[in-house]
């Protein structure tokens, strides 16, 4: 494994190797090689790991440069200690780096608020197979318009280039956060309190449903409503008192709301951990779907409801593709998005692609004519 220890020497490793049309994985901290496509063998693998400094912090202009190979974890540390934040909530996030999260566009609970990592980046330097550092975007929140070649990097799984360096636009953490977890009988009526929340004057950080499946991990087999709440005192007040005529829920504040979100955030690894054969699909789908994308599920699911992106976990890969056959012929957009390596080869992982997918192989080509870079990660479509 090659460790550059500088954003050019990076640059000058995939040069080099692509001159000899040696195939290259890319990889951080491998924390996601269960997620998306197969990592297929490589003439080389290349690791961003030994490069994780934090470049450049500006806490009093709310912006942060690091390296790619930073933990994510540390990144979060840096800002924390100002009173800021980077409200993405990533799973595996104890393990990752910032360039495999932004490279997988990974999010959690708090996308609902906060948006997803094309929100939050607003510049990044990247290493193209000619050797080039492309910088994109900047450090500050607002650019001239343009082409903004960052957002081509962020989901691309390490496909077109090599993420160096990110810059993030920071958000101060707010003075008060509470959570309130509301139970219900049906999924019905777990959506009509959704959105009744979403419709009110409360505008929740995060608003998660869980089906009993996954509400049994927290010793409560219900459909629950999970609502993250922060502003100033007066507002969390007030957000209790309207949420208190949805149902009679529990309440958390200081280290229970934490490990409440912390639970959800990483429901798939806690899961993936539990279960060696298992596997987890996402599906995109618009806020009336949600209920009947979430009654389908027979195993455990956590949906960011207020998204309407949904989670299913299956203990077995196998009923996680028979699933997917369905919801594909239902119209529904969906990837089984976490699966053991040894059976992505064979796995139709996104059945149903779209339009967008010609478009997405020519700018592979653009970037990568000779396929050398992380072959078949994006769901073995590139």
């Amino acid at each position: 494994m090659i460790t550059p220890q500088t954003p050019e020497e990076l640059a000058d490793v995939l040069r080099r190797w692509a001159l000899h049309e040696r195939a290259m994985a890319l990889v951080g901290a491998g924390s996601k090689r269960l997620m998306a496509g197969p990592v297929e063998a490589a003439d080389e693998c290349v690791s961003t790991a030994a490069m994780n400094h934090v470049l450049e912090y500006e806490p009093q202009d709310l912006t942060i440069s690091v390296e790619a190979g930073l933990p994510w974890r540390e990144l979060k540390r840096t800002v924390a200690e100002n009173r800021q934040m980077v409200p993405l909530d990533p799973p595996f996030s104890d393990r990752a780096t910032v360039g495999g999260v932004v490279a997988s566009n990974s999010s959690g609970p708090r996308r609902l608020l906060y948006g997803t990592a094309r929100d939050m980046v607003i510049g990044m330097r990247f290493a193209t197979l000619e050797g080039k550092l492309v910088e994109s975007g900047g450090m500050v929140v607002k650019n001239v318009a343009g082409l903004d070649m960052a957002k081509l990097m962020i989901g691309s799984f390490g496909t077109l280039a090599a993420v160096a360096v990110v810059n993030f636009k920071l958000t101060p953490a707010p003075e008060v956060e509470r959570s309130f977890l509301l139970p219900f009988d049906s999924p019905e009526s777990a959506v009509i309190a959704r959105n009744r929340v979403l419709n009110g004057p409360l505008q929740p950080a995060a608003v998660d449903v869980l089906n009993p499946g996954a509400g049994a991990t927290l010793g409560n087999r219900a459909w629950l409503l999970a609502v993250r709440a922060a502003g100033n005192p007066a507002a969390i007040d007030r957000a209790e008192h309207d949420l208190a005529v949805l149902a009679e829920g529990v309440a958390f504040d200081g280290d229970r709301h934490e490990t409440l979100w912390r639970h959800v955030q990483e429901f798939t690894p806690q899961f993936l951990a539990r279960h060696p054969d298992g596997a987890v699909v996402r599906v995109s789908c618009t806020l009336k779907e949600l209920g009947a994308v979430m009654e389908s599920f027979a195993g455990p699911a956590v949906a960011r409801a207020g998204s309407g992106v949904c989670y299913g976990y299956f203990e077995q890969t196998e009923a996680a593709a028979g699933w997917l056959a369905e919801a594909v012929r239902r119209g529904w957009k969906a990837v089984i998005e976490f699966s053991p390596e040894e059976r992505k080869p064979v796995l139709d992982l996104w059945p149903a692609p779209g339009g967008d997918l010609e478009i997405m192989l020519r700018v592979k080509h653009l970037f990568d004519p000779s396929n050398l870079l992380n072959r078949g990660r994006l769901y073995r479509r590139i």
